[in-house]
């Protein structure tokens, strides 16, 4: 009996695990897909017309950084007159809105613990445009966070896919202090990865991309047919990105366009902050995954997009969770059988942890051995990171776990490396 139980759990386990890995085995595919797309990049420059610009910067007590990133924007090779910089100072106690001001930045300030977060922010600041900008009439709005550094080049590569019909569009996002430690070149690897092989095989299959965070352009259009912005959940980049694809817009990437950020080097912040990210995430699917839903069966140039959308946000946690049940079941009913039966058990599963080990650590030799050149990193390192990326993606699994239950609210993470863009040359 007891047997014949922990065969039917055993079963079912491995069931999961197949069924997923199908679902995930395109993710596979765009990494050859994205060999090819960088193959074929090169294509003959051409003149773009000149569009005029708005930079939504939130800032949440960042005095040590904002000034690096607003240098790094006046320094860009684009016509000046062509772009505004605006910063939002929410609910800062430091010198956030002094030191932008300073810096040559259009400055507002904002104070309300009632309703907190960056999507609340870039309304603020969309507000204020509306309000007391409205002749300017910017044709998109750049949307940065305040420790990031910009590219020279960054707008006029960006100018160009805005030019080819994209409304929206995401960049190339790397790193400031890859070389901190295993939780810095984590972040950053993902980051990579998800910028090379995720969103450039998208683009390059004319699927919709995703909006990670920071580094994007919106076009004006969208912002006036959404009423400002309007995605107030704990990830508002990937909420702001699902209900862009259900209503059949597609997300384009610029791969030349290059910014850096700072990751989390502590782990009680990268903690603080990932799980905010799951909870996030799970908020997102439970309001739009029907929607995502309805896109798969119904959609008509989008299905594609609203799968890969859904795969993004399909809470694996729910499987994980079921899959630890499962584990626990057989781990006690194994003990019941016997000492064979046990040591069985321990080797199968210790054989499937070296078996994801080995697919992640594939996935992050893949993407350090494309981008070598581009990670700011000494060799070494590069090589030692590509070991400890695996571990760095396992921590998902608690972090998610607690997420499930726990009530999140968005809190600010500190910034500070303070590099100019020279530093990273």
């Amino acid at each position: 009996m007891v047997k014949d139980l922990l065969e039917i759990v055993s079963q079912f386990i491995f069931f999961l695990g197949i069924v997923f890995t199908l679902l995930f085995l395109y993710k596979v595919f765009y990494i050859f897909v994205a060999f090819k797309a960088r193959r074929d990049h090169s294509q003959e420059e051409k003149e773009v017309p000149l569009n005029k610009y708005a930079f939504l910067i939130p800032a949440r007590n960042e005095e040590l950084v904002i000034g690096q990133l607003i240098q790094s924007i006046k320094n860009q090779n684009y016509p000046k007159e062509l772009y505004d910089i605006y910063v939002c100072a929410d609910n800062c106690t430091d010198q956030t809105a002094k030191i932008a001001r300073q810096a040559g930045a259009i400055v507002t300030e904002r104070f309300n613990k009632e309703v907190v977060g960056k999507g609340y922010a870039l309304n603020h600041l969309l507000n204020i445009i509306k309000r007391d900008y409205s002749s300017k009439s910017y044709d998109g709005y750049f949307v940065f966070d305040a420790d990031n550094l910009l590219d020279e080049n960054y707008i006029q590569e960006m100018n160009k896919t805005f030019n080819q019909g994209y409304r929206v569009t995401t960049s190339y996002r790397n790193s400031k202090n890859y070389d901190e430690n295993w939780i810095t070149s984590g972040y950053a690897l993902w980051f990579l990865y998800e910028a090379e092989f995720l969103n450039r095989p998208r683009m390059y299959l004319k699927t919709s991309c995703a909006v990670s965070g920071t580094g994007f352009l919106i076009h004006s259009d969208v912002i006036k047919e959404n009423g400002g912005w309007v995605h107030h959940l704990l990830t508002e980049d990937i909420e702001f990105t699902v209900a862009q694809i259900i209503k059949g817009e597609k997300i384009g990437y610029c791969g030349k366009a290059v910014f850096y950020d700072e990751q989390p080097s502590i782990f009680s912040e990268s903690w603080k902050q990932r799980l905010r990210w799951a909870k996030g995430f799970y908020q997102v699917f439970m309001r739009y995954g029907k929607d995502l839903m309805n896109g798969i069966i119904r959609g008509k140039g989008n299905r594609v997009s609203c799968f890969d959308m859904m795969m993004t946000l399909a809470p694996i946690i729910i499987v994980s969770v079921l899959s630890l049940a499962g584990n626990i079941v057989v781990l006690l009913l194994a003990l019941l059988e016997g000492e064979g039966l046990f040591n069985e058990y321990v080797f199968r599963g210790a054989g499937g942890i070296l078996s994801i080990y080995v697919f992640l650590f594939s996935f992050g030799f893949i993407t350090t051995t494309m981008e070598w050149n581009k990670i700011r990193c000494s060799n070494w390192k590069k090589i030692f990171y590509m070991f400890t990326f695996p571990l760095f993606m396992f921590t998902y699994l608690p972090i998610s776990l607690v997420a499930l239950f726990k009530k999140i609210e968005w809190k600010p993470i500190q910034h500070t490396v303070v590099k100019s863009i020279d530093d990273l040359r």
